[in-house]
This record gives C-alpha cells, structure tokens and sequence, in this order.
C-alpha cells in the first residue's frame, strides 16, 4: 500500500500502542484526538501499562483501553503461567481484528505487539530502538532534527493517515469527582474555597531531574511571603519523602499530599494552580497540556526534546557545556549536579512570581 493509498483509507478498527509513561502518554494524546477527528466512526483503542490506565479512560475518543501489565510480563520465559498468560493476551489481541496498529514506544515489545495483533498496516518509527522497526509494515520518516520535541515526533503520522493539518490537542479529560476530589483535598490541606495555591512537584523519575527538596520548601515560604497562598506538594507515593523534607523546610507553607491523587486527580489540582513549579516530570505536561502559568526546571534533559510543549519560555535551566547530559543517576554526575544545584531559591521564585496575574 502506498502513502497516498494509506491516508486515503477508512479504517474502522484501530488500535494505539504507547504503554508508558504518564508523560508521554500525554505526548501522544494529540494522535489520539488526531485519529478521532480523521476516523470518527472507528473503534479506537489505546494498548496502555496497567498503573497509567486512570489517565486516559476517561477520554471520549477511545472505545477500548487495553491494560498491558508490563511488571508481570516482564517474567515472561521465567514463569510458566506468566508465559501461558502472555499468550492468551496475544491471542485477544489478534482476536480483536485491528486493521492498523501505531506503536509510538517503538520497542522490541510494542513493535512486536504491532505484529502479533495480526493488523495488515503496522506503523512505527524508522528509527525507533530494539530492532522494533522489522515489525512495522510502513515506518515514519526522521525528523528534520535530532532536538525535535517528542509530541511533533508523534504528530507526524498524521502526515501519513491525512490528519497533519490541525494543531495538537493535548485535552486531558477530567471528570466532575476528579475535580471534586482535588478540591476537597485542597480544602483539606487548608486552602479556603476560592483562595488561590501554588502546585510544586518535589519528586521526579531521575534522580539527576531532582532540584533538592528542602529548597522547595523554602521557596514555598518565600511565595508565601510574597503572594499569601499555600503551596501544595504533588506528585505520586514515591515522593513522600521528598516532599516531607520540602515541608520541614517551609515553616508551615506548604502541605503534602504526594501519593493521595489518581494522575487525574493530580491533573485536577494542577488545573486550578496560580502557578505550578517542577522539573521535568508528568506533572510539568499536565501543566502545559492544562496552560497553567509554569516554571520547568531543567538540567540533564534537553527542554527542546521533553520540555513542556507550547510554553518554552517557561523553561529554567543553567546554560552548562555538559547539559544536556541525560544521566539518571547523580553518581554518574562529574560535577556535583551543578544544572540543578545552581538553579536558586530566590531565582526560581521570582520566575514564579513574574507568572502570576498582577494583583
């Protein structure tokens, strides 16, 4: 099937493959709605991990989300019931009759999956990783270069199935109780109905992605002083921690409810901040999805790549020689993470400020 034939096509079953993470799945919304204005009677489904399915299932545009369980895959060939469930999950998949699969993890298992689902047109990129591209029947092209942000990455399948021509919609869908769950956790964390807050994200994936905790804190406090608002501390089970060094050093400014909110319910929260500060995390493309005023810490990452799409300029970051360095682990660092550790309390909070409406 040639490129002109394939945008020509009406497919009616479709299936969307991006398993992770929570970020990226917001980079890859905009293909979705993309699919949905291009196919509108098509069965869409998203192939999604497990732990992410509450950010996505309560979009309109899909007709089936598909929970792929990746930790307990992961025993897949160890496990003899492990591996015979593997194979019954292939066997739905291929019993679901898609006729063009997108893999956008373009990995050896995504791009495998594209394979297994028994699909005619399997798309994924010419240059994604593990070999996947050998299981893809068309492949999307590079890009015109090698700082293209992941969510145009994406987009340009559009190109190939006829719906390139309308700007990315990155709508994360909220329900009423997801709004209404956050609105009582603010209430709770003795924000008064109506008063504004500040959304600060103390935890990230890497640890080299990490401003340090207690400065979070302080700058919680310094805003306090500045704006009279609290600040809240979002972010998942894993940065309780964090966030409790952040509130110790914030002298009562800020409150913790990192791991008490679905991904959308910490969307909900973020929707209603004055101004949200983090690195570069889920939270930070939820804040750009949801155009919130914004303050994206950046060290190991190029912004250009993973930043907050739309809102460059609300990137922070020292201009170092070895940034990006994309190192994960502060021990590979040769220079005291110097990308975070030189981003200052008073800095960064004077950026926040210049980002709140004049009062």
């Amino acid at each position: 099937m040639t490129a002109a034939d394939l945008a020509q096509r009406d497919f009616r079953r479709i299936l969307l493959i991006k398993p992770s993470s929570p970020g990226d799945i917001i980079h890859a919304l905009p293909v979705l709605h993309g699919l949905r204005r291009r196919y509108p009677a098509a069965h869409l489904a998203w192939l999604v991990a497990t732990p992410f399915t509450n950010l996505i299932e309560a979009d309109p545009a899909i007709n089936e989300i598909i929970p792929f369980d990746r930790k307990r895959y992961g025993r897949l060939g160890r496990s003899l019931s492990v591996t015979g469930e593997f194979a019954a999950f292939v066997k739905s998949l291929r019993a679901r009759a898609f006729e063009l699969v997108i893999d956008l993890q373009g990995l050896f298992r995504s791009g495998f999956l594209s394979m297994a689902s028994g699909a005619s047109v399997r798309i994924g990129f010419q240059n994604s990783r593990e070999l996947s591209w050998m299981f893809y029947s068309h492949r999307i092209p590079r890009g015109p270069t090698r700082d293209e942000h992941a969510a145009d990455r994406n987009y340009r399948v559009g190109a190939m199935l006829g719906f390139d021509a309308s700007p990315l919609d990155f709508s994360i869908v909220l329900t009423d109780e997801d709004r209404a769950v956050a609105a009582a956790l603010a209430e709770e964390s003795g924000v008064g109905k109506g008063e504004k807050y500040a959304v600060l994200v103390p935890g990230t994936r890497w640890e080299t992605k990490c401003w340090p905790p207690d400065r979070f804190g302080m700058l919680a406090a310094v805003l306090r002083e500045r704006h009279g608002f609290r600040s809240l501390l979002v972010g998942g089970g894993d940065d309780v921690n964090a966030a409790a060094v952040a509130v110790h050093a914030s002298n009562g400014a800020a409150v913790n409810v990192c791991g008490r909110t679905t991904l959308r319910q910490a969307a909900a929260m973020i929707e209603r901040a004055a101004v949200v500060v983090t690195a570069d995390s889920t939270p930070m493309h939820m804040a750009a999805a949801l155009n919130r005023p914004l303050v994206a810490l950046f060290g190991p990452t190029n912004p250009l790549r993973t930043g907050p799409y739309g809102h460059t300029t609300d990137v922070l970051r020292i201009d170092l020689e070895c940034s990006p360095c994309y190192f994960k682990k502060l021990s590979q660092c040769p220079h005291n993470h110097a990308c975070m550790q030189r981003l200052d309390v008073l800095g960064v909070a004077d950026a926040a400020s210049s980002r709140l409406p004049q009062m």
